[in-house]
Parts: structure tokens; C-alpha cells; sequence
């Protein structure tokens, strides 16, 4: 037999071994599916619930989270699903509840369950076990509630959310200490209200249902309302449509502790906003705690009377900004820990160093990289940390403006954009507006005129100097000449350039 024979006669043997694996994989599997007498029409049932589920997450969280879940029986009211371990489930429980709630009721009934099982797949071959590991149906996530004359409250506070494991580091040090002095004296300090803004993903409605939280730790019977202002609106227009607003303020007024999240939402809604502004006197008078986030601060707020907007000025305003590398290294170690995950310090570095957006977005990182060692049973090393970190930062390029330039100068020498602007001569803040105008005079086509239009309306002759000084520093200074390579490859990675 020459080589190409025997080549030919172990490859038809390897086939027939692959056919045969498979064909047992089938019967095996069809021992297990045969408990599950309506696998069938669970199959049906679910791929309903998925079309609604597609539509109302990302891509990215579809496939990672419901992509895998597969349907095993439906019987008396009840849809059994295969979830890949333990830890999906929990995550699911925790972020997605409300969710699978809203759709399962609506696909399969108002009385209808959800139960899962993990189904252990063998080491030695790619089939289903029989055994399964059940899981508890899904329960109404804790509620902390108050009661006052037969009427119960529901405060809608998070019970994870809480001062002790909010991670704290020089970008919300200050908003921290705030929230810890309103916590333990609500209504009783100078900061009331107490005014939060940042950016969104930074950590504003972890900290204030913290104090939430803490305050009624502390105390069982105060009166804590946590709702976001799209709530308070529709609440407000439900009461309209009653014919009831007195009722919509005295409800209001019960309350010990007011914290509203994402006041901005409210912008242009002019009779809600005069309502807000009437039940913000009441509760502030009688010493009773107000707390509102944002994402902007007040005075940059549009589309809400200059009368709330001093209101808002009569208590403490402080901002959260992006965390530092420390603090983004201890915010992973806290969730990894939390997750029950000991993740290398060079691949907690290497997030901390690629993702600069948001906390939101380091922990949505981190759950990639969970999910791809507990459900892909990746190896966990620093190529699966690069793999994942590349999937969050794959985003479409950005036309190169000065709006774009001033943003990413700003970010890099984390100097915000108003300050750049402002007259200040203060020597960073000089650098990060020369360096701004430089890199616009570099990568765009406007005239100096125009740029020094975009930069507090300054005239060109300005911009001329500035660009002189930083080709200067380009010559004599090492360290300016670094970030300015630093902020030239960003852009060019990031952006469309003419």
C-alpha cells in the first residue's frame, strides 16, 4: 500500500470514527431529552420569548446571555431552561429579571414560572448527562418597604448598592465623603440637597442608593423614595390624567428621603418641573433629606427653570470623574472577589490600561472575561484579556473635528472642556489648550480664525503663538513630545482623517 492509499484508508477510518461519535452523542442526547416530554413545544414557546429578548438588548448581551440558553420542557405553567453553570444563572437572577419576567408573562402567561438546570456535560465525551443540578425558579428580587397607614411604600433601592463596597479613589473621594455625611444625618447637614453629576457609568446611582441603603440599615422606619425622573414624570402624568396632582405632591411629601437620579431627563417639561419645584420647598423646609444626580452639572443644565437651578445651589454640588489606574485596579479586584474569581495582576493591568470610559464599562470587560473562563472554558491569561478588550473597543472611527480634538486632549490631561476654554493661564491648563489648538491646526482644515472661535472666541494671532509653543516644546521638551505622540496615535486610530 503506497502513502496515498493509506493516507486515503485513515481518513475514511477517522470518519467513520466521527460519524460514530456523533450518532452516539444523538442517542445519548435523546435519552436525556426523553424526561422532557415537551421539549418540542418548549423549543417553540422559547424561540417567542427570544424574538422580544432581541429586541430589547444589544447584540453583545444577547449572544453572551441568552444566546446559549436552551429550552428542555415546558409542563404545567412552567419552562424549564439548560443554563451553562451556576454562576450564569445568578447573573441572569440579578440583571435580567425584570426582563425575563415582562416577556415570560407575556408569551406564556400571566401564572407562568421559569425553572433552570445546569446539565453537566462529561470530560471524556461530547454528550449530555443525565444528571442535572436544578435551580430554585427565579424570585422577586428584594424590596426594601416601608409602611404608613396601611399603604406600602416600595423604595426601589438596590440592597447592593452600598457605602462599604463602593470603591473609593481621588476622582469621587469628594462625592464619597458627601454621601457618607448625608447617610449618618439626613436632612441635618448643610448639604441638602446634595447635587451629583458626572459622566454616565461612573458610579452616581451606586452612591445614592448607598445612602439609601445605609439610612434605612440605620434606621428601619424612615421614608426612602429612590426613582429615576422618567418615573417621576409618568408618575406625575398618571395623576393628570386623574385629575388628582394635589394627590401627586402629598404623596411626594411622606417621604424622609427624595433622591431623584437623572434629573436632567426632566429638561423641557415644564409643568412636572413646576410641580418638582413646589414639592422640592416642602421637603426642603421641613429638613427633610433631597438628593439628585446628573450629568451635568446645574449651571450647565438646559431646559429647567433658573429657579429649581438655584435650588439646586443652596446645598453641596460635587462632580465623580473617571477613575484613576489605582482606582480602576481596585474597582476589578473588588468585582473579581465578589465574583468568586482570582484574576492575574498583569490582566487586571492591562484592562485598567485599555479601558478609560467608564466603570460601567470596566466591569462590563471583567463580565466578558468571567464569562468567557466559567461558560467558554477559555484559559485564563492575558490573550484572552486582549481578546476581550478588543471586542469592547471595537467602535466605528469618528470624524476628526475640533469638538473631537478638545474632547480627547481633555480626557488626556484630565482638564475639563470649560476650563480649556476659559481664560485661566494656569500652566496645565495653557498646555492642554495649545496642545488642543496645535493638533486642530495639524489634523483639520479650519483657518485660525476658526479655530480660535472654538476656543473661548480667541483671535488667530493666539492660536498662531500657541501652535509656535508647542512645536517649540516639541524640540526641547521630552516629556510634552510623549504625549503628544501618545495623542497623535490616538487620533489616528480613532478617528477619519481627511
Amino acid at each position: 500500500m503506497n502513502s496515498t492509499d493509506l493516507f486515503q484508508t485513515l481518513n475514511k477510518i477517522q470518519n467513520i470514527d466521527e460519524n460514530n461519535k456523533q450518532l452516539n452523542k444523538e442517542e445519548k442526547n435523546k435519552e436525556v431529552l426523553a424526561n422532557y416530554p415537551n421539549y418540542e413545544i418548549a423549543n417553540k414557546l422559547w424561540k417567542d420569548c427570544l424574538n422580544i429578548i432581541n429586541d430589547n438588548v444589544s447584540p453583545q448581551v444577547y449572544k453572551t446571555w441568552f444566546g446559549s440558553l436552551k429550552a428542555l420542557n415546558w409542563e404545567n405553567d412552567k419552562l424549564t431552561l439548560q443554563v451553562p453553570s451556576q454562576f450564569f444563572y445568578e447573573w441572569l437572577e440579578e440583571h435580567y429579571y425584570n426582563l425575563l419576567k415582562t416577556v415570560t408573562k407575556s408569551i406564556l402567561g400571566d401564572n407562568s414560572k421559569l425553572l433552570y438546570e445546569v446539565v453537566i456535560e462529561k470530560n471524556d465525551e461530547d454528550s449530555l448527562e443525565s444528571r442535572t443540578i436544578k435551580m430554585p425558579a427565579f424570585q422577586t428580587p428584594p424590596k426594601t418597604k416601608f409602611v404608613e397607614s396601611n399603604e406600602v411604600f416600595i423604595t426601589n433601592l438596590n440592597p447592593k448598592y452600598t457605602l462599604d463596597n463602593f470603591v473609593v479613589g481621588d476622582s469621587n473621594q469628594l462625592a464619597y465623603s458627601a454621601a457618607k455625611a448625608v447617610s449618618k444625618n439626613p436632612g441635618g447637614t448643610n448639604f441638602n440637597p446634595l447635587f451629583i453629576y458626572s459622566n454616565p457609568g461612573l458610579g452616581k446611582s451606586h452612591l445614592v442608593q448607598a445612602i439609601g441603603n445605609y439610612i434605612i440599615n440605620q434606621n428601619p422606619s424612615a421614608k426612602v423614595l429612590f426613582l429615576n425622573s422618567e418615573k417621576f414624570y409618568s408618575d406625575f402624568v398618571s395623576h393628570i390624567q386623574n385629575n388628582n396632582q394635589i394627590g401627586f405632591l402629598e404623596m411626594y411629601r411622606k417621604v424622609d428621603v427624595l433622591i431623584i437620579d437623572d434629573i436632567q431627563f426632566l429638561s423641557g417639561k415644564i409643568k412636572t418641573l413646576d410641580y418638582f419645584f413646589h414639592l422640592f420647598n416642602s421637603l426642603h423646609q421641613i429638613r427633610k433629606q433631597i438628593i439628585i444626580t446628573s450629568d451635568k452639572s446645574p449651571k450647565d443644565l438646559t431646559g429647567i427653570d433658573e429657579r429649581l437651578i438655584s435650588r439646586f445651589a443652596w446645598g453641596l454640588t460635587v462632580d465623580i470623574q473617571k477613575p484613576d489606574f489605582e482606582t480602576k485596579i481596585a474597582i476589578l479586584k473588588r468585582k473579581s472577589q465578589d465574583d468568586g474569581l482570582e484574576i492575574p495582576q498583569d490582566i487586571l493591568e492591562y484592562i485598567a490600561e485599555n479601558i478609560n470610559t467608564s466603570v460601567r464599562e470596566l466591569e462590563g470587560t471583567l463580565i466578558r472575561l468571567i464569562a468567557g473562563v466559567t461558560l467558554d472554558r477559555k484559559e485564563l491569561n492575558i490573550n484572552l484579556a486582549k481578546e476581550v478588550v478588543m471586542g469592547f473597543n471595537k467602535v466605528e472611527p469618528k470624524a476628526l473635528t475640533l469638538d473631537f480634538i478638545k474632547t480627547i486632549v481633555s480626557d488626556f490631561y484630565k482638564i475639563p472642556i470649560d476650563l480649556v476654554e476659559s481664560p485661566t493661564r494656569k500652566q496645565e491648563v495653557a498646555l492642554a489648550r495649545q496642545m488642543s489648538m496645535y493638533l486642530t491646526k495639524k489634523f483639520t482644515k479650519l483657518s485660525l480664525k476658526a479655530i480660535g472661535s472654538g476656543f473661548g472666541n480667541r483671535d488667530h494671532s493666539t492660536v498662531l503663538h500657541s501652535c509656535t509653543t508647542i512645536e517649540n516644546y516639541l524640540d526641547t521638551d521630552k516629556k510634552v513630545n510623549a504625549e503628544y505622540q501618545d495623542l497623535v496615535n490616538f487620533i489616528k486610530k480613532n478617528s477619519i482623517i481627511n
